[in-house]
């Protein structure tokens, strides 16, 4: 989740490597961090407050006497001993060891999600809703203000708005990614500019208004949010649908460094220094790597 930083090139610094550019901000690499930190911790105290009910709901109401259960993540005694198991829309999986029913051999437990996979380790759904509520404050905050100065200096209109000629390079940028081709530029290329938007400007709002709703405490301050959203319940799932989203978008972002060249790539959002392709190699310098 970068942004396009100063344009000077190293070039100007020792004048000889045309290919070397300061391309984030020390703001851009801050805040970059902080977004990657907050929602690790979200996500692991995320998945120990799931444990607490693993069920998910359409609707305004759950329990016994309703039929709106989309998932459900448990553990039933067998023939062959206990098994964990996922329900997806009445679909059952096996996922013994992983989900449901995990632990140490000798030592399984029955839980939606292994202790590995959450924090704390053990359960305790309150230390996990002080560190989730801690860091969702600290991600909420950032996000706004690098929002609003985002509009204010105008680096989403310039860096992140696609245009026109952007949409019309889509089929050969998906083609370029497709082969595992990439251009080491300045510019974004229009899968990033429609990835990362859709990440800053839908799923973490989202996510944002969805934990907002499910807050008892903000129930007299917005009163019409969970209707909005068809109830707390619905909430919840959107919540957990976009938490699915966001680990699938770090995937494919980690994936992608991997292949366009980790060391540049990581060099890049740490110091702020990038390596470009020569100009020769392609002829519009104006796509830029992941």
């Amino acid at each position: 989740m970068d942004t396009v930083a100063n344009n000077h090139s190293a070039a100007e610094a020792d004048g000889k490597d045309t290919t070397l550019i300061y391309r984030q901000s020390r703001w851009t690499r801050l805040t970059h961090w902080i977004w990657a930190f907050s929602l690790f911790f979200m996500l692991l105290s995320g998945l120990q407050i799931f444990n607490a009910r693993p069920q998910l709901y359409i609707g305004k109401q759950s329990g016994f006497e309703f039929n709106n259960t989309i998932l459900q993540i448990g553990a039933e005694n067998t023939a062959n001993g206990p098994r964990g198991f996922t329900e997806i829309f009445g679909h059952r999986f096996d996922t013994t060891g992983v989900l449901g029913w995990s632990g140490p051999p000798g030592q399984e437990t029955p839980r939606a999600f292994p202790s590995w996979a959450t924090i704390p380790s053990y359960y305790d759904l309150g230390t996990a809703r002080v560190v989730h509520f801690f860091f969702a404050w600290i991600l909420t905050t950032t996000l706004l203000i690098w929002l609003i100065a985002s509009l204010i200096n105008g680096h989403i209109r310039r860096d992140l708005a696609p245009r026109v000629s952007d949409l019309r390079k889509l089929p050969r940028d998906i083609v370029d990614h497709a082969k595992l081709k990439f251009h080491h530029t300045r510019e974004y290329n229009t899968l990033q500019k429609m990835a990362y938007g859709g990440v800053l400007f839908v799923l973490l709002p989202l996510m944002i208004i969805t934990g907002l709703a499910m807050s008892p405490s903000m129930n007299s301050v917005l009163p019409w949010l969970n209707e909005i959203l068809g109830g707390r319940q619905t909430a919840r799932t959107i919540h957990f649908t976009v938490m699915l989203l966001l680990v699938l978008f770090f995937i494919v972002h980690i994936l992608m460094i991997l292949a366009a060249g980790p060391i540049n790539e990581l060099r890049s959002i740490i110091t702020g220094w990038y390596r470009t392709d020569p100009p020769a190699k392609h002829a519009e310098p104006t796509e830029r790597s992941v």
